[in-house]
């Protein structure tokens, strides 16, 4: 029996349609149609560890290194709002933190819903093949790009008003979002042309990691949704936005379980709705991605439902297994939590909850936003058999590779028995 919810999809482009239209012509997209001469503004991000005496020499007239987050980001973000292209004004909603030790914050955005069909979404399966003929970013216009984003050759961060599109080698850009829950909310897509599914690679989740880096504000969070975890579109990409205020999930306290031996530590969070893990630490960068990304990967394989946040700056990432859309599908979501029609994705899981009803807004309690997110938790039974395979995927130093039709991970311990001891390679704690 598959397992589907209907809902509806979030618009994130303005070329975004219920049906498949032939890309290309006249649209200034981004396929091989209109890329020819095309131009976008490029941002190359330093890489850590580079060999500087690799690396050519930066030129003195080259553009100098600017500010990341304001001048590029943000200030490109608000170009595109004075030209029209958001569907409403995100700055013009109403948000408050909702009364409590815990600092829940709603946020009413009547305009997100649509009154459109709803459609139906499989949630029983995490990997799900590239489908050309759904909506996907190569479909979105150029002027929806705020720049390309690519690690310097020159160990510089640089920023490039105006550079050509090559497109046998385009890499990562930055969109957009039409439809923003908040203030410069913008879509990572990394390798944009190589039309990747929605799955984390650990290539990827380290451009989206250098992301979080290049910004440096705890305010200015990176997150990402799996399918099955309330990720729409089956196109690789990542989501960000700046809000001034700490993140509950941000808040909660932890318990240290594992160090792995790259000096990444791997943290359960408690006294939080939602059980799930947070790392930070590493030898480098790359080893806290890759003990990131690693993980991700083995819930893709076994099938299990995740949301990642990317906080701190990239210093510390929430990994946060769930299960509402499988209980959704199942029934076992009670009406009340459903005519709310919030999806708990990343942001309302980390406690920014955007709430499409003034009745919502005006009665949200820290009661009613906790008994929200419960129903998204693993039982704890169920997250320990979790973290046993990904301590044996992250013991294995190698980066797993995802299959065509992953198995679907049991409630028992059957399928954890024959693993290598998950404290293989790592010290406890």
């Amino acid at each position: 029996m598959m397992l589907r919810i209907k809902r509806v999809p979030t618009v994130v482009s303005n070329y975004q349609k219920d049906d498949a239209e032939d890309g290309g012509c006249g649209r200034n997209c981004l396929r091989s149609c209109c890329l020819y001469k095309a131009k976008l503004p490029l941002y190359t991000f330093k890489v850590e560890n580079i060999d500087s005496e690799k690396a050519p020499p930066a030129c003195e007239d080259d553009n100098p290194s600017v500010d990341f987050l304001n001048s590029v980001v943000l200030a490109e973000w608000e170009d595109r709002m004075q030209r029209g292209l958001f569907r409403y004004d995100v700055t013009a909603c109403e948000t408050k933190v909702i009364p409590g030790k815990h600092g829940f914050i709603a946020q009413l955005n009547e305009g997100r819903h649509l009154k459109k069909r709803p459609t139906e979404f499989r949630v029983d399966k995490v990997l799900q093949p590239f489908d050309e003929n759904k909506f996907n970013f190569t479909k979105v216009g150029q002027e929806e790009i705020l720049f390309q984003f690519e690690p310097s050759k020159t160990n510089v961060a640089q920023y490039f008003p105006s550079a050509p599109v090559n497109a046998e080698s385009l890499q990562s850009v930055l969109a957009i979002n039409v439809s923003p829950i908040e203030y410069g909310h913008v879509l990572l897509i990394p390798q944009i042309l190589e039309r990747l599914p929605q799955m984390i690679d650990s290539e990827s989740f380290l451009v989206a990691l250098y992301m979080a880096v290049e910004a440096g504000n705890p305010y200015f969070r990176v997150g990402y949704n799996s399918l099955g975890a309330f990720a729409t579109i089956n196109h690789l990409h990542f989501q960000a936005y700046y809000l001034e205020l700490p993140f509950p999930i941000e808040r909660a306290p932890s318990k240290k379980i594992a160090t792995t031996t790259n000096g990444v530590t791997i943290s359960d969070i408690l006294n939080y709705p939602v059980r799930c893990l947070v790392y930070e630490g590493g030898n480098s960068l790359k080893d806290l991605s890759n003990a990131v990304s690693y993980s991700c990967i083995c819930l893709q394989e076994n099938n299990i439902p995740f949301n990642v946040l990317i906080a701190d700056s990239g210093k510390r990432i929430f990994l946060i297994p769930q299960c509402y859309a499988e209980k959704q599908a199942l029934g076992e979501v009670s009406s009340e939590l459903l005519d709310t029609q919030v999806n708990p994705a990343v942001w309302e899981i980390s406690g920014h909850m955007v709430l499409k009803r003034k009745e919502d807004y005006e009665g949200a309690t820290e009661e009613k936003a906790w008994r929200l997110l419960a129903e998204v938790s693993l039982s704890e039974e169920r997250l320990q058999e979790v973290k046993e395979l990904i301590f044996a995927t992250i013991c294995n130093e190698t980066e797993p590779k995802a299959v065509a039709n992953p198995t679907i991970a049991t409630s028992t311990h059957d399928n954890v028995d024959f693993l290598p001891s998950p404290r293989a390679k790592m010290v406890p704690v």
